[in-house]
């Protein structure tokens, strides 16, 4: 069975601090570590109330630290916001610290509004240079060069595996083309899915990092012991975009029974797209729409956003998740003796 990762952006609930939200990360790696799934991610995203992990480089040392096997790393840097330099240091101290487990997933969008991009200190043509800035990262983590007069120390020569992340076929298109693991961002921009992952195996040139393709898709699961509890859960991560197409970004909202109560029927309609790859449900009905989800994308690794409001909650989704991947697993192994 294709292993299963977590994608975290330590939730802040409303009435709760940035503090609580890292210890339940934290909580969660380690719960995520001992069901099996294979790397935990944190995302960098700015000014925005409900969001903790600004500082990714930082939380992911503070997983790191608390966790020992799983794999932890960016779902991603923003690369726009940063120095290529800046991140290899970063990133070099990580993997300095932590050796085999830190991954460097890259974005292309600054992962804000214009106002904070300003605030961050960089120019306008982040997103435009985005494919020279992914090369010069990489040249920083290649082994000790005389002739690069500028050097990460910590960071070159280590091995520090770098992905691509999207949610269009450029960055597929990228990724194939340096030879690049490549992340998609279905949980929450789902039109582009199977075109991208279409351009990036067409497209994929073998690299020294990379022989063939490999396509990690991300999907929304909120698992509960009933199809309703999960649908409940689910509607604090639908506020948090309807919030968010409004303008108005807040801390997670806790759930509700019935959304049509305060959103009108047209933003409600607008976010259907958004989540059309999500599995909310009972374990079973998780079960028959991941087996779906990865038939249709024929995805390499699946990366999994939670996001709920009751940290209980979101650890026992996690638990029936882990346990759906094992289902997945014996059926598949079934299939092959057939």
């Amino acid at each position: 069975m294709i292993p299963f990762s977590i994608l975290d952006l330590s939730p802040i609930i409303a009435g709760n601090t940035a503090a609580q939200a890292f210890h339940n990360t934290l909580n969660l790696a380690q719960h995520a570590e001992q069901l099996g799934y294979n790397r935990y991610w944190l995302a960098e995203h700015h000014n925005m109330p409900g969001v903790a992990s600004a500082a990714t480089s930082v939380v992911i040392g503070y997983v790191a630290g608390g966790t020992k096997t799983i794999r932890v790393g960016s779902g991603g840097i923003m690369l726009p916001n940063h120095s290529p330099l800046v991140i290899a240091e970063q990133f070099g101290t990580l993997e300095s610290l932590y050796p085999s487990r830190i991954d460097l997933g890259l974005g292309r969008a600054p992962g804000s509004d214009q106002a904070t991009a300003r605030a961050l200190r960089r120019n306008g043509t982040g997103p435009d240079t985005f494919p020279q800035d992914v090369i010069e990262l990489q040249r920083y983590f290649q082994p000790d060069d005389s002739n690069q007069f500028v050097q990460a120390v910590p960071g070159n020569g280590l091995n520090i595996p770098i992905w691509l992340l999207g949610s269009s076929t450029f960055g597929a298109q990228l990724a194939a083309i340096l030879g690049l693991p490549y992340t998609f961002a279905s949980h929450f921009a789902p039109a582009e899915l199977m075109r991208a992952l279409h351009v990036y195996r067409t497209k994929f040139k073998p690299s020294a990092t990379l022989e063939k393709p490999y396509a990690m898709v991300a999907t929304n699961v909120i698992a509960a012991d009933t199809d309703a509890e999960a649908q409940r859960l689910f509607t604090s991560v639908q506020q948090q975009f309807l919030y968010i197409r409004r303008g108005q970004a807040r801390q997670m909202q806790p759930p509700v029974d019935d959304l049509t109560d305060r959103w009108p029927a047209y933003e409600l309609a607008g976010i259907e797209s958004v989540f059309r790859f999500s599995a909310v449900g009972s374990q079973q009905t998780v079960k028959q729409k991941l087996a779906n989800f990865i038939e249709q994308t024929q995805a390499d690794e699946l990366i999994i956003s939670a996001p709920i409001f009751d940290h209980q909650a979101r650890k026992h989704s996690l638990t029936l998740t882990a346990q759906v991947r094992e289902a997945l697993a014996a059926r598949q192994e079934e299939l092959a003796v057939v």
